[in-house]
């Protein structure tokens, strides 16, 4: 039986919210490799922040394995913004708590016969 010796084993780093050039550099210092699929030039890429990963960070594995990062949303992930937030009107009702309780009455009512 012939034992093939086992590559180490790296964790992925946390590349979510870094600047390209940041990202490579931590990629590099953690042992991973990077590609970006909707960046073909990458490797001139310094600004744009990478907003997925795969595999996810704590992963571990070996070393020189490559982590795809993507730089823009896919279709459906929210790429549009929240939109204007502006005060509705009009406001929300008044009252709270206040307004879902009913009146006090009298404890106990005296029923007489009519």
């Amino acid at each position: 039986m012939r034992l093939t010796p086992k590559t180490p084993e790296v964790r992925v780093p946390r590349l979510v919210g870094l600047m390209a050039v940041d990202a490579r550099e931590r990629a590099e210092a953690g042992g991973v490799l990077l590609a970006a699929p909707d960046r073909p030039d990458f490797h001139l890429t310094v600004v744009d922040y990478v907003v997925r990963q795969y595999p996810l960070p704590g992963v571990e594995v070996p070393l020189g394995a490559v982590v795809t990062v993507w730089f823009d949303l896919g279709d459906g992930e929210g790429g549009g913004g929240a939109g204007v937030r502006e005060p509705r009107r009009p406001g929300p009702p008044m009252g709270g708590l206040y307004r879902e309780l009913d009146e006090p009455g009298e404890a106990f009512e005296a029923l007489w016969p009519a």
